[in-house]
Parts: C-alpha cells; sequence; structure tokens
C-alpha cells in the first residue's frame, strides 16, 4: 500500500484533526445519551427491554454496510466526502428520533445512524493509525469520543431534570452533531488537503477487502473489538437502567453515576499515550482487561458501589485505542486501511448486538442481571488478546 505523504502536526493538519476529534465528540454524544433516554422510550411506545432493543437491530444493518463499503468509499471519493456523508446521514437518524412518532420510523432510521457512525468511525481512526508516530493521537481521539460520550448522558439527564420531553433533546443532539457537516462541507468546499486522502493503494480496494477478512489477524481482532465496543456500548445504555429501574437509586444519582462512568472512560483515554509507552500496548490491554474482570464483579455484588462505573469507564478506555494502534504493526501495509475499517465497523456491530441479547435475556431474567452478564464477555476478551499475544502478534 502507498499512502499519500503526510505532513508533520503543523498549522495546517491540525485543523484536520480538530474536525475528526470533533466527529468523534459527535458520535460520542449520539451513543451516550440514549441510555439515560432509553427508560423514557420504554414508557413513550410502551416498550419491554426486549422490544426496545430492535432500535439496537435496526442499527446492525448500517454498521454491516459501513464495514463493507468504508475503505471503498473512502478510495473512490476521499476521507473529507466519506465523513461528510456519514455526518448527515448521523444528523438525519438523529433528526428522525427528534420529529416521529412511530415506532417504525425510528426502528428504520437506527440503521442510517448505523450507517454514519461507522463511517465516520472507520475514517478517523484509518487518518489517526495511518501515522505511527505518535500514540497520544490516537488516545486523543478516543479521548474525545469519551467526552461526547460523557457529554450524551449529562445533557440527557439534566434536560430530563427540567422536564424537557426526550424527542426534544434528541433535537438538542441532532443540532450539536449537524455542526460535524459544516466542517466537513468547509474542508471539501476547501479541498483541504489532509482530509483529501484516498490512503491510494497498489492493488485495488474490492481486493484488499478480500484479503481483510480472509486474515487470521484481522477476524481475531474484529472479534475482539466486537465484545469490547458491545459491553463498552451495553453498560453505557443499560446502567441507567440498572441503577434506577431495578436497584431503585434516584434519576440524578443513576444519571450522574452513568456520566461518571464516560468520565472514567475520558481520563483513560487521556492517558492512552502515556501507558503505551511505559507498559507497551498488549501489556496495557492485558492490564485494562483484568481491572475491567475485577469492576465487573464489584458492580454486580455491590450494588451501591457507584464508583465501580467510573472505574469500568477508565479499564475500558485504552482496549479500542490500543487494538487499532497495533493493527499496522500486525497486518500487511496492503490491507492496514481496510483492516482499520473493517475493525471500527465490526465494533459498531458489536454496539447494537450485544446490548440487544442483553435486553432480550434482561426481560426473561430481569434488568438487575446485566452487571453479571459482562463478566463472561470481559474473559473472552481477554482469551482472544492471550492468543493474539501467544501466537507472537506484537
Amino acid at each position: 500500500m502507498r499512502l499519500k505523504p503526510r505532513p508533520q502536526i503543523n498549522d495546517r493538519l491540525w485543523i484536520g484533526v480538530a474536525l475528526i476529534f470533533y466527529s468523534f465528540v459527535a458520535i460520542g454524544i449520539a451513543e451516550g445519551g440514549l441510555g439515560v433516554l432509553l427508560p423514557s422510550i420504554l414508557q413513550t411506545y410502551n416498550l419491554s427491554p426486549a422490544t426496545v432493543t430492535l432500535l439496537f437491530i435496526s442499527q446492525v444493518s448500517g454498521y454491516a454496510i459501513a464495514a463493507t463499503t468504508s475503505s471503498l468509499l473512502t478510495h473512490r471519493f476521499g476521507l473529507a466526502r466519506t465523513m461528510l456523508f456519514g455526518s448527515i446521514l448521523l444528523t438525519s437518524a438523529l433528526s428522525l428520533y427528534a420529529s416521529t412518532t412511530h415506532w417504525g420510523v425510528m426502528i428504520a432510521a437506527g440503521s442510517l445512524l448505523g450507517f454514519g457512525i461507522g463511517l465516520i468511525d472507520a475514517g478517523g481512526n484509518t487518518f489517526i493509525a495511518s501515522d505511527q508516530r505518535n500514540a497520544n493521537l490516537m488516545g486523543l481521539l478516543h479521548a474525545f469520543y469519551g467526552v461526547g460520550a460523557l457529554l450524551g448522558p449529562a445533557i440527557a439527564t439534566t434536560l430530563l431534570t427540567f422536564g424537557v420531553h426526550w424527542r426534544q433533546i434528541y433535537a438538542v443532539i441532532a443540532v450539536i452533531v449537524s455542526l460535524s457537516i459544516v466542517g466537513m462541507v468547509w474542508a471539501v468546499l476547501r479541498r483541504y488537503s489532509s482530509l483529501q486522502q484516498r490512503f491510494t493503494e497498489e492493488t485495488n480496494a474490492r481486493s484488499n477487502l478480500i484479503a481483510a477478512v480472509r486474515n487470521p489477524i484481522v477476524i481475531v481482532s474484529a472479534l475482539l473489538l466486537l465484545i469490547y465496543v458491545g459491553t463498552e456500548a451495553s453498560i453505557g445504555n443499560w446502567a441507567y437502567t440498572v441503577q434506577h429501574v431495578s436497584r431503585g437509586i434516584s434519576t440524578q444519582i443513576a444519571g450522574y453515576s452513568v456520566a461518571g462512568y464516560w468520565v472514567g472512560l475520558t481520563i483513560g483515554r487521556l492517558s492512552f499515550g502515556q501507558l503505551v509507552n511505559r507498559l507497551g500496548a498488549n501489556r496495557t490491554i492485558a492490564y485494562s482487561l483484568i481491572l475491567l474482570i475485577v469492576g465487573l464483579f464489584v458492580w454486580w455484588q455491590i450494588p451501591n458501589a457507584w464508583i465501580a462505573l467510573p472505574v469500568l469507564g477508565f479499564a475500558l478506555a485504552t482496549i479500542f485505542p490500543a487494538m487499532i494502534w497495533l493493527t499496522p504493526q500486525r497486518v500487511d501495509r496492503a490491507i492496514v486501511p481496510t483492516a482499520i475499517g473493517l475493525l471500527a465497523s465490526m465494533g459498531s456491530v458489536g454496539a447494537a448486538v450485544i446490548p440487544t441479547g442483553i435486553g432480550w435475556i434482561a426481560d426473561h431474567v430481569g434488568i438487575g442481571v446485566i452487571p453479571a452478564l459482562m463478566l463472561p464477555l470481559a474473559i473472552v476478551m481477554l482469551g482472544l488478546h492471550s492468543w493474539l499475544t501467544s501466537n507472537g502478534f506484537t
């Protein structure tokens, strides 16, 4: 693969980095706010924890399309236009959430949301990972997602406290997210060079896609990130319901404890560069997974230990950026952009599939079982990570 030359982080390049960082804030707000708004959606449409998961399932089709087309779109149209398309789809989906009174339309809008998030996620990760000189940028990229994921529940909780309807809250979120459209339109119209990359390849994009999906490293890494993002999303989506509905904790404390979860995630991602430089990426992932297992056990067994949620956020923080960061070191250069796109998009599939499965189980067993369901997922991730490291993949 031959990537078009990239300059150092300078007065020109920082603009592109800033636009991508804001796009990750936007998808963080969009995803983070759902957990707090979920009980309101349940009540409005008279849904159960199982039926509301249709909203998660609908996102899978969008994520799946993004997984198979993100690298092709970037190769054909360039990074700026691809991310602009993703921002338009995401804003449109949120606007439909805010305006429709039909549950079926909300389900359909979930596909747009999944496709939009998948394109932004894959494009941003590929852009940052293509320069291996600065691990701090990868940590910062995902820290900005954490900032958005923190703001989402904080905004939703605050507005709910003041009696604002959940549809109006989604309208507010749509306006915030739409600012990413403005930035990407500017990049397209001004032909801003650092975001015009097409990640030019020596072989065609389709053959690289086939090679990536046949690569065992990519497959195992994608499975790990599918479970990881599903775990992160499940805690973010269901923690408020567990704390407030199942455990009887007040709206404010439950809502802000979920915000604390995202605070822990943000702090962890801000520390990513330092942790990787000190421990190495593989040990950082291993220690994070061990802390995650301990934190999940505490959250399950000690209902009033609200500190468990920030600890869980911190434990999860470095796993995704470390896996993306390691990808250019683990696979052939020719398939790096495609592999990263697949990893990011399959992670997004996990964000829909795993919370859905947990919702179905909770509907039959009870919401209080959700923390216990997280533990096996963390253990499986540790096993997959051990396979990657034991087979000599740095």
